[in-house]
């Protein structure tokens, strides 16, 4: 796959649920006796920011789920949103809002982060969370965005807006919430880097087809010292088209022609709504209605695979992804064939070594159908679902967490 290829997608491929959070382990990582003695074990730490929203009655966050031991060496820190926030449609219509949040760790030295626990304020409104690291050279750019819109945080449909371009071979996610999500915690020896004066970004999708109602959520980062020489992590994100048509016995509705449909999209999505054309682009393919889309990517350089994840909406079926598809060598390493919304998680496999010029690929199934079983859908006419941002709008999204050599 070329890189201008990928680059052409831009930010606006960077939403999706889940933040792919695999390689769960747990016991010793070699820390150093030094880390031992200086760092806390057990003790989870709360940085200012949490304590002040609670306190200044912004609202409170969720209560952590069962947390998994801390690692020798390893601390916690709890990031929260400066106050509450309550979501509205930004460009007047739909029933979505990505807003995002730029909250502040105190890093004061570089440092792994080896898991982290999204603990959303108020579920009911709180569709995902996806968390993403701002280095050090963009933190003033998103000072800027925060401080250019009135209330908290920003606008972001589709990444954060402080990429021109997002590369999809090497996001920017580093952690995430959705339904059904827990706390992540890589194996040990691996982590992502954060450098001194990093930034994290919380993008919430807010749901307003559940109502509108004010939302403090947080994070907590579980971190090691940055002197370990732990292998990087990375995320590469493996969306395909969505070109699902209406059924033969629902097609005279207005949506049902896939450019009306599209620029229903781009109305209520602002220019993010042009992803559902590039996804063509990036997989080399043309617009073909079907229930069932694929994508094929190329690596243009060598990696390991260490966990996969996927991600569709309310009128997925099924997912799958394979490596070397079409090859004797072919393997299939993340199947779901009954797609559950309320249950994503992404898998921890054992590892997969890949070379470049091979190939992986990414296939979903979305059905109509399940408009007539699902609640948020009452009231709305079949249409012709393309790849969009909003709850009753559809992706088809496979993850990859990944080492290069």
């Amino acid at each position: 796959m070329p890189r201008t290829r990928s680059r052409a997608l831009a930010a606006l491929l960077a939403t999706g649920l889940l933040a792919l959070t695999a390689c769960s382990g747990s016991g010793s990582d070699g820390a150093d006796a030094d880390d031992r003695a200086t760092q806390p074990t057990e003790q989870a730490s709360t940085s200012p920011s949490a304590e002040d929203a609670a306190a200044e009655e912004h609202g409170h966050y969720a209560e952590p789920a069962k947390a998994r031991p801390l690692r020798a060496g390893e601390s916690r820190t709890t990031i929260a949103m400066p106050g509450s926030y309550t979501p509205s449609a930004p460009y007047g219509t739909g029933t979505d809002d990505y807003r995002c949040f730029l909250l502040d760790p105190e890093l004061q030295k570089d440092t792994w982060l080896t898991g982290t626990q999204v603990l959303p304020g108020n579920p009911e409104v709180v569709h995902h969370v996806i968390l993403f690291r701002v280095p050090p050279e963009q933190v003033a750019a998103a000072e800027a965005k925060d401080a250019a819109e009135d209330g908290e945080g920003w606008t972001c449909f589709g990444g954060t807006g402080l990429d021109q371009f997002q590369n999809v071979d090497d996001a920017a996610w580093i952690g995430a919430w959705a339904p059904g999500g827990k706390e992540s915690v890589v194996k040990p020896g691996y982590g992502m880097r954060l450098a001194k004066g990093s930034r994290i970004v919380m993008q919430v999708h807010y749901n307003l087809l559940a109502g509108v109602a004010p939302d403090t959520s947080a994070a907590q980062l579980r971190l090691a010292p940055g002197k370990r020489r732990y292998q990087a992590l990375h995320t590469m994100l493996l969306p395909a088209p969505v070109e699902l048509p209406c059924r033969a016995a629902h097609d005279d509705g207005p949506l049902c022609d896939r450019d009306a449909a599209l620029a229903d999209v781009k109305e209520r999505f602002g220019a993010e709504g042009n992803t559902a054309d590039l996804l063509h682009l990036l997989c080399g393919t043309k617009p073909q209605p079907g229930e069932v889309q694929s994508c094929v990517r190329t690596l243009a350089e060598p990696m390991t695979i260490h966990g996969v994840g996927g991600h569709m909406h309310l009128l997925g079926r099924s997912i799958t992804i394979e490596v070397n598809p079409g090859t004797p060598q072919a393997r299939t390493i993340l199947d779901i064939p009954v797609w559950d919304f309320d249950d994503q998680g992404s898998t921890p496999i054992a590892p997969i070594h890949l070379d470049a010029f091979q190939q992986v690929k990414v296939t979903c199934r979305h059905v109509q159908w399940l408009r007539d079983k699902l609640p948020s859908f009452d009231g709305q006419p079949d249409r012709y679902v393309v790849w969009g941002e909003g709850t009753t709008d559809e992706m088809c999204l496979g993850l990859l967490q990944i080492t290069r050599p």
